[in-house]
């Protein structure tokens, strides 16, 4: 199957992508999107001249914030093909032959790496978005206030990227036998969930 990449695609392109019946793109890229899209939200307000009150210190707290929202974009919009690839593996380790006593095994052991490498995308997805949150912090306490809304959508954005990222993952877990890493996955994103939704609050508290 030719590479494609989503990412590099004109806008229009993509939303067709996304509407047809093809598998993917899917759910995960579409987490991984709204996560890059919140980012470049917080870069754009936290890059204007203006800030909320003119201080030098906000000017220096809004481009800090800026140097770490910048690679968090990039890797959110890698991710939109990361997710993709990822679902193209499962999809291909599930039509290996399975007749002999040895293809079945061979056969469920690429099924499990793929499943795997489809469980840690979207944790990558929820971990890019839940840092992005804690930028979003900073871009709230200090961006003008004229973005109080791009502000609010980029939240909104993130924390809705960070959830559909955890669907994917529990999805992608269901499937899988090893009790000590699927333990430790679960773990992970519920404290990832939970620090997100710690952040969101304090950064929509921060733009009243």
């Amino acid at each position: 199957m030719e590479s494609v990449s989503y990412a590099e695609m004109a806008l229009a392109d993509l939303i067709d992508a996304f509407s047809s019946t093809d598998a993917v793109p899917g759910g995960g890229s579409a987490t991984a999107l709204a996560g890059a899209v919140g980012t470049s939200l917080l870069i754009m307000v936290a890059g204007l001249p203006k800030t909320k009150t003119g201080a030098p210190e906000e000017t220096a707290d809004l481009a800090e914030a800026s140097s770490r929202l910048h690679p968090l974009r990039d890797a959110l919009l890698e991710l939109v093909d990361r997710d993709s690839e990822a679902y193209q593996q499962v999809i291909e380790a599930f039509r290996l032959t399975k007749e002999s006593e040895a293809e079945r095994a061979a056969r469920k052991q690429a099924i499990d790496r793929a499943m795997r490498a489809a469980t840690e995308t979207p944790l990558d997805t929820m971990r890019a978005c839940q840092q992005a949150l804690r930028g979003a912090v900073v871009v709230a306490a200090n961006g003008s206030r004229k973005t109080t809304s791009d502000v609010g959508v980029a939240i909104e954005l993130l924390l809705a990227g960070l959830r559909g990222a955890r669907m994917n993952v529990e999805i992608n877990l269901s499937t899988l036998d090893d009790a000590p890493y699927i333990a430790r996955v679960k773990t992970e994103a519920l404290e990832l969930e939970r620090d997100a939704a710690v952040d969101a609050d304090t950064a929509r508290g921060a733009l009243r």
